[in-house]
């Protein structure tokens, strides 16, 4: 059957539950629960072909290092806390619009001076086994939109692909460059310094890292994580990134904008960035003080850092590299414009040369006809995590969304006429709404205000065309409702995990309109395109992506677990009231 035949095919749980019968070939008597929500997911779908609605990763083994293999696929979840979810929306469906987002990439300079792996035991972040391969990861990742092409419930062809920040580790220029060559497409050696070795803490010698291709019995491989030799030199060797087919835009985050994401770059640390000098290892009482600064008081953290830099800690000579210097926001934007990595387009990816003049890592954009695109900048330059707006950010979205907005609520309840048919508004930013609580003042704008996550959903609330909120930075999935006692003040907040750390996910978002009144977003993870299985002598770079995968999940430092959210934050149907124009 066509897609559409197989929807007109589904007018019930009954019928569906018949329909799985002919499509899986079992009988519904003898189907599990999740065989028949599986065959009723692909029913309903126009196509679940390389999406997690077909298969997902699955841990396998008894012994500390788990292996991943091809487990079944996770099944749709409808819900319906802001609005109900009538039968026969299958053939009534249009869809409105159909994306990808991405996040979280960390594409990783391991080398660089400027990096805190002896920290890992207090903050798991500092350092990852798999980090080495984020660049092949991210291609891989690509590889896979390129593969699957449209949404699987609309059937529209991507519009785009949005990434929502923390696309760099550390904001190194080098690390920039990785980020728009994966993107685009083009040549990239994924290593720094002497382009010829590597020498970062993977090849140290200290048992406190794994070291993967010596037979050292380090902390790493006594948890199970294996001996791979030839992984390193796998791992820098050059590639051929495809980059994507589709245009892309980039929303700014925290790891875009400060030192390892935490601590404020006021442009002291650059001679340490591209220097010789790079930190491997302190002593516990040390590592313990500086993995508590860094989250909690970043003028001792570079304090700390100093004085390890001069006896305090064990010191590696590296090769010095410029490329490590870390860029401004002012360059963040610029280099999106170089022609080099246009790609696809758009030209500048959402940013432009008024962007690079004003500083203003915000914009808006044609997500698809009737459905409009806002990226937000919700970094804060004081440094910490977490983010924040400025009152001019806030100010100017309150104007963008009164300009595309047919109706709305005023600060006071009261419903306002506006000139507008209306778009349907979807919004991007790096931090979620409980992650937006750093309200210290912006060292470059000292004296302007600063707003939360709880005061932007408020202003969302206000404007019933806005649908979605899709962040990131939590590295979890998850979806919440808000609004849900007024229906048309209602909207989605969709976070989804990072491709960094375990389960390396993005997420197909689908908008379609039911035509009974209400919306539906499809939400669908996809993974990369690695293999599932991997094997420990095989280096090629399908080998090395698949590698990044398993290894993730066996970071012994991570919570894989509690970063793959519940059900309900997979693969979603999320029902809307669709807003009066």
């Amino acid at each position: 059957m066509s897609g559409m035949g197989r929807r007109r095919f589904v007018s019930g749980i009954s019928g569906a539950v018949a329909g799985a019968a002919l499509w899986q070939g079992f009988t519904p008597g003898r189907a599990s629960a999740q065989e028949r929500a599986l065959a009723l997911t692909a029913a309903r779908a126009v196509r679940t072909a390389g999406t997690t609605l077909e298969q997902a990763a699955t841990p396998t083994g008894d012994g500390p290092y788990k292996r991943l293999v091809a487990g079944p696929g996770w099944p749709l979840v409808v819900r319906a806390e802001l609005a109900g979810a009538a039968s026969g929306r299958d053939d009534r469906r249009t869809g409105l619009a159909s994306f990808v987002q991405f996040t979280d990439l960390h594409l990783t300079d391991t080398e660089s001076p400027v990096r805190f792996e002896y920290l890992a035991r207090f903050n798991d972040s500092a350092h990852r086994p798999q980090e080495a391969l984020t660049v092949r990861g991210a291609s891989s990742l690509v590889e896979r939109v390129n593969q699957v092409r449209q949404g699987p419930y609309t059937g529209l062809p991507f519009s785009m692909v949005m990434a929502t920040g923390d696309n760099t580790d550390n904001h190194e220029r080098l690390e920039l460059d990785w980020y728009l060559s994966v993107m685009s497409g083009g040549r990239i050696t994924p290593n720094s310094g002497d382009l010829a070795r590597y020498e970062g803490v993977q090849n140290s010698g200290s048992a406190q890292y794994w070291n993967p291709e010596s037979s050292l019995q380090d902390a790493y491989k006594a948890k199970g994580l294996p001996h791979i030799p030839g992984f390193l030199g796998g791992a820098i060797r050059p590639f051929d990134a495809p980059g994507l087919r589709v245009p892309w835009y980039t929303t700014v985050g925290n790891h875009d904008d400060s030192i390892e994401g935490s601590l404020p770059d006021l442009g002291l640390l650059n001679d340490l960035y591209t220097g010789s000098r790079k930190v491997e290892g302190c002593d516990d009482a040390t590592a313990a003080r500086l993995a508590d600064a860094v989250l909690h008081d970043p003028g001792q953290a570079v304090v700390l850092l100093s004085k390890l830099l001069t006896g305090g800690g064990a010191i590696r000579t590296v090769t010095p590299d410029e490329r490590r210097h870390p860029f401004t926001p002012t360059e963040f934007a610029q280099a999106h414009l170089n022609p080099a990595y246009t790609g696809p387009g758009p030209a500048g990816h959402g940013f432009t040369q008024d962007t690079v003049s004003s500083g203003h890592l915000y914009y808006t954009f044609d997500l698809s006809d009737g459905v409009l695109g806002i990226s937000l900048d919700t970094t804060n330059r004081a440094g910490f995590a977490d983010g924040s707006l400025g009152t001019g950010q806030l100010t100017w979205l309150e104007s963008v969304l009164k300009a595309h907005s047919g109706r709305w609520y005023d600060a006071d309840g009261n419903l306002v006429r506006g000139g507008s048919d209306g778009r349907l508004v979807v919004l991007f930013s790096h931090h979620t709404s409980s992650t937006m609580g750093n309200l210290l003042p912006d060292p470059y704008h000292p004296f302007e205000g600063r707003h939360g996550g709880d005061e932007l959903v408020a202003l969302l609330q206000r404007f019933p065309n806005v649908v979605a909120w899709v962040n990131g930075h939590t590295h979890t999935n998850q979806i919440t409702a808000h609004g849900h006692a007024v229906p048309e003040r209602a909207f989605w907040e969709i976070n989804t995990a990072s491709h960094v750390d375990y389960p390396h996910h993005a997420r197909i978002i689908e908008v379609a309109d039911n035509r009974d009144g209400t919306l539906s977003l499809f939400t669908t993870l996809i993974e990369s395109a690695a293999p599932y299985r991997t094997d420990f002598t095989d280096t090629s770079d399908p080998g090395l992506a698949a590698l990044y995968r398993e290894l993730a999940y066996n970071d012994p430092y991570a919570t894989p677990a509690a970063r793959m959210g519940a059900a309900a934050d997979h693969n979603t149907e999320l029902l809307l009231t669709k807003p009066a124009t």
